[in-house]
């Protein structure tokens, strides 16, 4: 219920014209068609919220619509492999999670994260967020690692998805106190929080589309991966400050194909930026608990050739199976 209250009030705020009021872009971009931006995630989930409302501001800014596709499946790369094939024009972009640039080391893929994008910028960050049910007797991230140590194997965790950062983050925690969990994955969060509400698992880690059911009370909060208390997780301890040494960063922007010319990208990162630095965007991320972080195109496609070499060391390093 909080959860859908979030999003009707999200949606108020949007038919409101409440994230209007910025200079539009739509004379520097050909208006032909609708944009579509294919999320690599089921709805539901933080990262389908999140790319629901940068394209609505997307659209005020460009002079067009621009539709969110949903595409699950392949740790949120399934965008990465529609880039492949979608022109270079900017009509058709992608939401670029981290994920891509781990399936590579993973699995065979048909596509190189830094060839075959054009990134053209980040505009927030997820933080992962331990949790377990309200009424479970685990109250502390010490608890846990406590009772999975003395039950090796039997504590069950869901994630969105196999090789997700969320499955990254529990192999950390794996690796750092040697236990062994019970990986259950799902097709999103939506998923994996009803499965953790009915009892079928004893413990989720989710990105920020959990904060409604931390606000009614339904599920505790052990820790979170983030580098730092996010503000809307303020009173949750990260992994590091718990003294399990890590954190997982996990960065979120838009890509289009490889060639896209770069005055499209210089207009689409514009039209990013001002969607940011918009008031009432910012108080819709805010009532998701969504952290803004934004990169321009050229710092973007830089981070994406520092993540595509460390991830090679993170894979090895945790033994993602």
């Amino acid at each position: 219920m909080q959860r859908r209250t979030l999003i009707q009030s999200s949606a108020a705020l949007l038919s409101a014209g409440l994230l209007g009021g910025l200079p539009a872009l739509a004379q520097d971009f050909p208006p032909k068609k609708p944009v579509t931006m294919v999320v690599g995630f089921a709805a539901g989930g933080a990262a389908d919220a999140a790319a629901r409302l940068i394209a609505k501001k997307l659209s005020e800014n460009i002079g067009q619509s621009v539709v969110v596709e949903n595409k699950a499946g392949a740790a949120g790369a399934m965008g990465v492999v529609d880039m492949l094939t979608a022109r270079p024009d900017g009509y058709r972009l992608t939401l670029a999670p981290v994920g891509i640039f781990r399936q590579p080391y993973i699995q065979k893929v048909a596509y190189d994260p830094v060839r075959d994008l054009t990134y053209i910028a980040s505009f927030m960050t997820y933080d992962f967020i331990l949790t377990v049910p309200a009424s479970s007797p685990i109250r502390t991230l010490q608890d846990y690692v406590a009772w999975a140590r003395q039950h090796p194997g039997q504590m069950s965790y869901g994630t969105p998805g196999k090789f997700t950062a969320n499955h990254v983050a529990m192999a950390l925690l794996e690796k750092k106190t040697g236990i062994q969990l019970n990986h259950a994955p799902f097709k999103g969060d939506a998923d994996a929080i009803s499965a953790l509400a009915g009892g079928h698992i004893q413990s989720a880690i989710f990105a920020n589309s959990i904060l409604p059911q931390l606000q009614a009370g339904k599920v505790r909060a052990l820790a979170t991966a983030a580098d730092r208390r996010p503000e809307a997780f303020a009173d949750v301890p990260t992994f590091r400050e718990a003294g399990y040494g890590f954190d997982v960063p996990s960065p979120l922007g838009i890509a289009g194909p490889k060639g896209l010319p770069q005055e499209v990208v210089r207009k689409l990162d514009a039209a990013v930026k001002a969607a940011m630095n918009d008031p009432g965007f910012q108080q819709v991320v805010a009532n998701y608990g969504i952290r803004t972080d934004y990169r321009d195109h050229q710092a973007y496609a830089a981070f994406a050739q520092q993540a595509f070499a460390e991830e090679k060391a993170i894979v090895q390093g945790i033994g993602l199976d």
